[in-house]
Formats: C-alpha cells, structure tokens, sequence
C-alpha cells in the first residue's frame, strides 16, 4: 500500500522484541534511529514511543537516554523477579492499549515489533478505526501471521547494514 507524505504516523517499538532478535541472529545491535527513519518514510510523526524494562542493575539508563536524544519517548517498568528466579518483563498489553487510543487520530500505526501476540490488536485496530498499521521486523524471529494481517511490513533483515550497529 502507498505511503503518502500527509499521512500522520505513530511509531511503537518493542524494544526487547528487537534487541534479543538482533542479538541472537546477528550478534549485533539495533540502530534504532534508522529504523525510526524508516518507519516514518517521510510522512508526518505524531509520536514515537519505546517501550523497555528496567533491570535491578540499572545498566539500560544510557540507552534510554540516546533513545530520548533520537525522537522517542520511552516507557518503562521494572522487570519482574519471582520468587522461583524467573523473570518477566514485557509491554505487549500497553503498547496494544497505545495502539488503540492512538489509532483515533492517526493515519499509520507502525508496530515495531514481530510478536504474533499483537494481532488481534491489529485486527481490532484495522477494523474499527480504518487506521493502516505497518510493522518492522528482523523476519526470522517474526510471526508469519502477523506479517499476513499487517497493512505493510519491512524486514529490517534484508538491510542489515542500515539497521544493524
């Protein structure tokens, strides 16, 4: 589908979703400021939103911050650890609430993220409030049926160069 210069967007990045798929299949880092440049392509950005956890250690404060200097807006929440050892820290449920207030004033919600959990807030979003929703993946580590309900996606895999530090 086209993409047109007067479209307004919103950008919402998993940012553990693409962290842990750029590490583990390439060793490497997200350059998360080319991939908010291609998310945006050129239209109008109302918002771009990272969603992360913060560890006990605190090491991620940094990162936040240059996410902040390049255009993002972050949100977090502390990782959780239970009892057993077991951690647990993921925003699928506030990002899927964003995305559907959001939808009502934008043209284009982009989800970064390749998370087969986010469809049916992509069906719902797509269906009540006629909002496209885009998504941005690494496409090993994402959902096959997410890709199929999305208006439009890009795999960040085939430009490993741009989006890989």
């Amino acid at each position: 589908m086209a993409k047109f210069l007067e479209q307004r967007v919103g950008v919402l990045v998993d940012i553990q979703n693409l962290y842990y798929s750029a590490k583990v299949l390439y060793g490497k880092k997200v350059n998360f400021k080319k991939v908010l440049e291609e998310a945006v392509a050129g239209r109008k950005l109302i918002r771009a939103i990272a969603y992360g956890i913060k560890t006990l250690e605190g090491q991620e404060e940094k990162f936040f911050e240059a996410l902040e200097k390049q255009g993002f807006e972050v949100k977090t929440k502390d990782l959780q650890v239970f009892p057993g050892g077991q951690k647990k820290g993921d925003w699928d449920v506030g990002i899927a609430v964003d995305a559907i207030k959001m939808s009502k004033s934008l043209d284009a919600v982009i989800l970064i993220s390749g998370d087969g959990d986010y469809i049916p807030v992509v069906e719902y979003v797509q269906n009540t409030t006629g909002c496209r929703v885009e998504g941005m993946a690494f496409l090993e580590s994402a959902s096959g049926k997410l890709i199929e309900e999305l208006d439009d996606f890009t795999n960040l895999s085939e430009s490993k160069k741009k989006f890989l530090i």
